[in-house]
């Protein structure tokens, strides 16, 4: 069962139907779309059809990107890789020391 909600995206008005508890996630990325069509204006010379394509665009990456990535725990990693690093620079140390 959805209910409707009115949306506006650069200024214009939109009646929507959402599901229940997805109304928030509906609000951010209402605010999501107005902030890429607010970043394309000025950069695009052609009509706002142009514009709305090249919004879909960038959003549609930016998910693409996220999915690819999902999952991963960047901050693991990242700790990882820098105690690794350290191994290498104590053995390397190690080393200089032998000649």
């Amino acid at each position: 069962m959805s209910d409707t909600m009115q949306i506006q995206i650069m200024g214009r008005a939109y009646q929507v139907s959402v599901k229940p508890g997805e109304r928030a996630s509906l609000e951010a990325a209402v605010e999501m779309v107005n902030d890429k069509l607010q970043q394309l204006i000025g950069k695009q010379s052609s009509g706002s059809e142009s514009t709305a394509v090249m919004c879909a665009l960038m959003i549609a990456h930016e998910a693409v990107v996220a999915q690819r990535t999902a999952g991963l725990d960047m901050p693991a990693y990242q700790r990882r890789i820098e105690a690794m690093v350290e191994q290498i620079d104590k053995v390397a140390g190690k080393q200089e020391n032998l000649f």
